[in-house]
């Protein structure tokens, strides 16, 4: 039977390998730590994808002990390292968007006004609390402790992007709760917002254009 097909998981973590050899449990460490905020995916399938790389002859599995007890380290091939290379520069898919409150946001006329501008709020936190949470990769650098200072250059160019990213967040945000509240308290009696469906309009109008 053929290997299971690579996946962009498959290939995250045959750059991981590419970094330096680890175990899957170091693996799913890695993998929430650097690539979490942007690729999410289940520990439970993390453990199975470095097996498949073995498979596909892209890595190499070891045994070795410590202590008592015994674990599996894998390590990136020659195979594997051409792998990565053919693969990076190729076209990649775009992001998909998964959030929840904005479900709740678009079937506002369900609940209450309270209860929108209360899903805002959540948003907002969540922006509040990712910003906080990612002040840690930039000030591990600065003082010298971030791992693998040798590949900031374009760590930079990935973390400005999450940067941006929970800033439009928290803009829309703090502009929908602004909207809201100037709404009566049935949402379905509200009045909509001419001027920015018009700007909406206008800017996929221009980028249509240039396409």
């Amino acid at each position: 039977m053929a290997p299971a097909a690579l996946t962009p998981t498959s290939y995250a973590i045959l750059g991981l390998l590419a970094v330096k050899p680890w175990t899957t449990y170091e693996l799913a460490q890695q993998m929430d730590r650097a690539l979490g905020r942007f690729w999410p995916r289940a520990e439970s399938r993390l453990y199975e994808e470095p097996k498949k790389l073995v498979a596909h002859g892209l890595a190499r599995a070891s045994s070795e002990m410590v202590g008592n007890r015994g674990r599996t380290v894998y390590t990136i091939t020659a195979k594997g390292r051409r792998a990565l290379a053919d693969w990076v520069p190729t076209p990649g898919a775009g992001p998909v968007l998964e959030f929840e409150q904005l479900i709740k946001v678009f079937f506002a006329e369900h609940a209450t006004k309270a209860d929108l501008l209360a899903t805002l709020a959540g948003v907002r936190e969540w922006t509040s609390e990712r910003l906080a949470a990612n002040v840690r990769v930039p000030e591990a650098y600065l003082t010298g402790k971030g791992p693998f200072p040798e590949r900031l250059p374009w760590l930079i160019l990935v973390g400005q992007f999450l940067v941006d990213f929970h800033l439009m967040i928290e803009h829309w945000a703090d502009w929908a709760t602004e909207i809201v509240e100037t709404w009566p308290e049935d949402v379905a009696a509200a009045e909509p917002d001419w001027k920015t469906l018009e700007l909406q309009a206008t800017i996929a109008r221009a980028h249509a254009q240039r396409s």
